[in-house]
């Protein structure tokens, strides 16, 4: 923050001894230690307070991330079974067709021919 140097600490350090004088000079620099520490510490607590607060502030935009993220998967999701169930429904509905072909097809006829194969009713017919 403040760059100073050797030659300005000494400076510093001779104007405050012709200042304040040899009595009152350890008193002046023990009160200004203080000040500078608890400047410090001050400091330190604001800087790890505001740290903190970015810290929950990046876990709730990861988590309202996550929260978009798992809506759209949702939403994809259902989507897709709706798609699955459609073609499901579609594919039931051939099969269907198909059986209900298949068994008028096979329908056992009634009447006088009907337990002989169709080669033995042309004979019979005949």
């Amino acid at each position: 923050m403040f760059e100073i140097g050797f030659s300005e600490m000494l400076v510093i350090a001779v104007v405050a001894l012709v200042v304040l004088g040899p009595e009152r000079l350890p008193k002046a620099a023990r009160f200004a230690g203080l000040w500078i520490r608890r400047a410090r510490a001050h400091w330190d607590s604001v800087k790890s307070e505001l740290e903190r607060e970015l810290a929950a502030e990046d876990i709730k935009r990861n988590i309202a991330d996550t929260e978009k993220a798992i809506r759209e998967g949702q939403f994809r999701l259902q989507q897709q079974l709706q798609e699955t169930a459609a073609t499901v429904e579609a594919s039931a509905a051939e099969v269907k067709s198909g059986l209900d072909a298949t068994a008028a097809i096979d329908k056992p006829q009634t009447g006088p021919l009907a337990g002989t194969s169709p080669a033995e009713q042309h004979n019979d017919a005949a």
